[in-house]
């Protein structure tokens, strides 16, 4: 199987990078973050699993983190596919940043064309609400 890679948009946000990147350092934070089609959010700082109206449970847990530029999440759990996800945050200058989420799992291509465009929307969404993170 190829490696399926989902990119959302790169989003500007007037906040500094090491403020994101604590924000999202700690899964807690994440659930302002989720859009309305996410319920039974349920998080640790390290951890944490919610439901995705029509799709599935998915579980993650932060296994990486790169001061300020950095957050590799992978799945965890009951999920129906392994997965990583990287948080990119770039520094612009002293209170502005650059945003963006990437997806990688080998996906079979039923499930592929079942869940690229979902997913899209909801990484795009994510990285969007980076902008409100204060």
């Amino acid at each position: 199987m190829a490696l399926t890679k989902i990119e959302s948009e790169i989003v500007e946000i007037n906040n500094s990078s090491e403020n994101i990147f604590n924000y999202l350092s700690d899964f807690k934070n994440f659930e302002k973050l989720m859009p309305s089609q996410v319920t039974e959010w349920t998080a640790t700082s390290e951890e944490c699993s919610f439901n995705i109206k029509g799709m599935a449970t998915i579980g993650m847990k932060i296994i990486e983190k790169i001061h300020f530029t950095k957050i590799i999440i992978s799945s965890n759990g009951k999920v129906p596919f392994a997965f990583q996800l990287f948080i990119f945050i770039t520094k612009k200058d002293e209170n502005n940043s650059l945003g963006q989420l990437i997806f990688e799992s080998d996906l079979n291509p039923m499930l592929k064309l079942m869940v690229v465009k979902p997913l899209g929307n909801f990484f795009n969404i994510l990285a969007h609400k980076m902008k409100d993170i204060k």
